[in-house]
C-alpha cells in the first residue's frame, strides 16, 4: 500500500476539550450535492445555525449562508468560511467514477480526498473549530465480505483503489492532526447511500423495474448493507455534539441486510412495479458478465458487502429512524415525479 505523503504541522496549537457544540456555527461542505443539500435543510429545521460550502456558483438560501470557496485542494482559502465555527462536516471529495478517466487516478484523488481535507482541517484547527467529521467510505475496509462475516471497525482497512486508499488515507492524516492538537475528529464510513435523487446503477435499476426488464438474479443468494439517505443525516446529526462520538470511526447502515432479489422485490413494490426475476446460475451469469465486460457490476450484484453498524447502537444510542421500506418509498415517490416532469 503506497505511504501516506503529507505530513502534520506540529506547531498547531491544541484545542480545548468541547463544550456546547450545538451552540456554534456548522460548516457543510460539498453543501450542494445528494447528501449535502438535504443535511443542510436538515440541520436548519433542526435550530442549527448552518453555513453551506460550495464549490462554483449557487442560489441563494435565506435560512442558511451560502458560500462559494473554490476548487477543493492543499491549497484552498478557508478563513471566511470558518468564522465562528464549532463543527465542520466534510462531505466535499472526488467521488468514486466507474470508468476513471485520470492518467494518474491516485494523484488526483488525493490532490482533493487527502490535501484538500487535511489542509481544511488545519485551518479549521487555527480557527478554534472544536469538531470534524469526516464522511468517508466502507471502500476503506474493501470491496465485499465473506457471507455473514461483515466489516467491523476494528478490522485493519483494506483499501482496493486509488478513491478508497485516498480516504483511507485521509482518515490517517485527522487521526494523527487530532493527536497533535486535541481536534475532535469523527470518521463516518457509509455503505451504498440511497435516496431522493440516487443516480447510477440504484437509477438504473429502477429503471430497469420500471421497463418491466426480466432480470436474470434470481437465484443470487448474497447479503449487502445498504444505508438511508435519512439515516445518514440522523447519525451525522448525533454526532455533531454527541460526546462519546470523538475521535471514534462508526461503519454506517440501517442495519438490515438484503439480498440483491429482495432489493428488486422490495424496491420493485415500492414503485408498484413487480420485479420480474428469473432463475439463472451465478457462474453462467458472471460467465456472460466477463463476456460482455461487466465483472465489476456482476460482481456487485452477486457479491456481499456487510458491516456491523451496532457500534453507533452501542456507543452512541443511534437507532437509524427510517425503515427500509419507508426510505424506498420516498426514493420510489421522487423518481416517478422526475419521470413525470
Amino acid at each position: 500500500m503506497a505511504k501516506l505523503v503529507l505530513s502534520i504541522n506540529s506547531e498547531l496549537k491544541a484545542l480545548p476539550h468541547s463544550t456546547n457544540l450545538k451552540s456554534g456555527m456548522v460548516l457543510v461542505t460539498g453543501a450542494q450535492g445528494f447528501v449535502g443539500l438535504p443535511l443542510s435543510a436538515a440541520l436548519v429545521k433542526l435550530g442549527y445555525q448552518v453555513r453551506a460550502a460550495v464549490r462554483g456558483s449557487f442560489q441563494a438560501n435565506e435560512e442558511q449562508e451560502m458560500l462559494s470557496v473554490g476548487d477543493i485542494n492543499g491549497d484552498t482559502v478557508w478563513a471566511q468560511a470558518l468564522v465562528d465555527v464549532a463543527v465542520v462536516i466534510h462531505l466535499a471529495a472526488r467521488v468514486h467514477v466507474m470508468n476513471e478517466k485520470a492518467a494518474d487516478a491516485l494523484s488526483a484523488y488525493r490532490k482533493v480526498n487527502v490535501e484538500g481535507t487535511l489542509n481544511l482541517a488545519k485551518q479549521a484547527v487555527q480557527a478554534g473549530v472544536k469538531r470534524f467529521i469526516f464522511i468517508s467510505s466502507i471502500k476503506v475496509n474493501g470491496e465485499g465480505t465473506v457471507l455473514d462475516h461483515p466489516y467491523c471497525e476494528e478490522q485493519a482497512p483494506a483499501p482496493m483503489d486509488a478513491y478508497g486508499l485516498s480516504k483511507y488515507e485521509a482518515e490517517l492524516a485527522l487521526q494523527q492532526l487530532a493527536q497533535d492538537t486535541g481536534l475532535e475528529v469523527v470518521i463516518i464510513r457509509p455503505v451504498l447511500i440511497y435516496g431522493p435523487g440516487v443516480k447510477a446503477n440504484f437509477k438504473a435499476m429502477m429503471r430497469g423495474l420500471t421497463l418491466g426488464i426480466p432480470l436474470p438474479l434470481a437465484s443470487i443468494h448474497n447479503q449487502r448493507s445498504l444505508l438511508a439517505l435519512d439515516n445518514l443525516i440522523d447519525l451525522i446529526q448525533v454526532c455533531i455534539s454527541h460526546p462519546a462520538a470523538a475521535n471514534e470511526i462508526f461503519l454506517a447502515s440501517d442495519g438490515v441486510d438484503l439480498s440483491t432479489p429482495e432489493l428488486l422485490i422490495a424496491m420493485g413494490e415500492a414503485l408498484g412495479k413487480p420485479a420480474r426475476l428469473i432463475k439463472l446460475p451465478e457462474r453462467l451469469l458472471m460467465l456472460g458478465a466477463k463476456l460482455l465486460g461487466k465483472q465489476a457490476m456482476a460482481q456487485r450484484l452477486c457479491g456481499s458487502l456487510q458491516v456491523d453498524s451496532s457500534k453507533a447502537r452501542n456507543l452512541l444510542g443511534w437507532q437509524a429512524p427510517v425503515s427500509v421500506q419507508e426510505a424506498l418509498h420516498k426514493v420510489a415517490v421522487a423518481y416517478r415525479h422526475s419521470q413525470a416532469c
